[in-house]
């Protein structure tokens, strides 16, 4: 079937939605309320059922040209030793190719890129939406990909799924050197991640208590094992991201709504924010971008059609998608705790 449809959202699921339904047959337009795309920089880890679907989009050529393999990480404590394996060689063993780490303007850049190709695809920008209601009642369907504070959430769904604060402060960085080692370290209440980026570069991140500065970070970390301190040195301050560690909570009946006033579906953020613990975030906005567009594709014309397929989507990704943000939130304390004797023995009896 094909259709009208609006993204509401510029970022990875909205563009990746974008796509799909372009290249279904759909007319398409994505309002973005800022005024520029972000560019910032920072690793997404895309595991190989996202690459799949980035295949299926026809953008994972253009991804995998600035992509890197992730292998042979492991858990550390803060003196350097190795507790746990991540299990990247199972991941590689059983899809038949690697977990691959893409910075994200590269990403936003593949999908843009991708987008633009079909050349009758208008992204605005500096459009902020208020009136959702109106909106879908000119369109087939709209597509809500407008993060964690969705404004077509909490029109559609009310405000009772909102942003929560975990109380922990996260901090992402490149810096212009390559580390020798990657993984994570967990600490008593913090933890480091080091990953590759691209040739001559890592990706970090960080978490502290909700009340550390910039100024504090480094001194948090001093002490850590090799190249830790380095890395932070070797990365300006002025060029680090932080932001509150949230997540969507309470967890929603649904991500559609058929109702007679217009046909909605949330994807990403906007369905499902998550902690990054996992590193599950860009993937599960990808699915969802994949698996909407595959059950639109499916649908007989029509509105009873369009709303068939969006029970098929909610029906395949919501209780995926919410395990996934559970799991991950579920990590974060784990990683967190203060009782970092019982949670180091636990993790050395993970398979290697």
């Amino acid at each position: 079937m094909t259709g009208t449809a609006t993204v509401v959202g510029a970022g990875i699921g909205g563009l990746a939605t974008a796509i799909g339904l372009r290249r279904a047959g759909w007319s398409v337009t994505v309002l973005e309320r800022r005024t520029e795309l972000e560019r910032y920089g920072a690793a997404f880890g895309i595991h190989p059922t996202a690459q799949s679907a980035l295949d299926r989009l026809g953008v994972g050529d253009a991804l995998r040209e600035h992509a890197v393999p992730y292998r042979d990480a492991h858990i550390r404590t803060p003196d350097g030793a190795s507790i746990a394996r991540l299990p990247l060689e199972r991941i590689e063993r059983t899809a038949g190719r690697p977990e691959l780490l893409v910075s994200r303007p590269y990403l936003l850049d593949a999908l843009l890129a991708g987008l633009d190709a079909f050349g009758d695809v208008p992204v605005k920008l500096g459009e902020r939406v208020t009136d959702v209601d109106a909106l879908a009642a000119g369109q087939d369907l709209v597509i809500g990909a407008d993060g964690i504070r969705s404004a077509v959430r909490t029109a559609r769904f009310g405000d009772r799924s909102g942003p929560r604060e975990v109380g922990t402060v996260a901090w992402i960085g490149i810096a212009d050197i390559e580390s020798p080692v990657h993984g994570e370290t967990w600490g008593s209440g913090r933890f480091f991640g080091l990953t590759p980026v691209e040739p001559g570069r890592t990706n970090w991140y960080a978490t502290a208590p909700e009340a550390t500065t910039a100024d504090e970070l480094r001194g948090l970390f001093a002490g850590w094992h090799d190249p830790i301190p380095r890395i932070l040195a070797a990365t300006d301050p002025a060029t680090w991201i932080r932001y509150g560690m949230r997540h969507l909570h309470p967890a929603l009946p649904s991500f559609v709504s058929a109702e007679a006033s217009g046909r909605v579906a949330l994807v990403g953020d906007a369905a499902h924010a998550m902690t990054p613990n996992l590193g599950q975030g860009a993937c599960t906005a990808i699915l969802d971008a994949d698996a909407l567009t595959r059950a639109l594709t499916a649908a007989p014309p029509g509105p009873a059609g369009i709303a068939g397929a969006l029970r098929a989507y909610d029906r395949e990704r919501r209780r995926s998608a919410q395990r996934t943000a559970f799991a991950s939130r579920t990590l974060h304390r784990f990683m967190s705790t203060e009782r970092t004797r019982l949670r180091d023995a636990a993790v050395r009896l993970l398979p290697g």
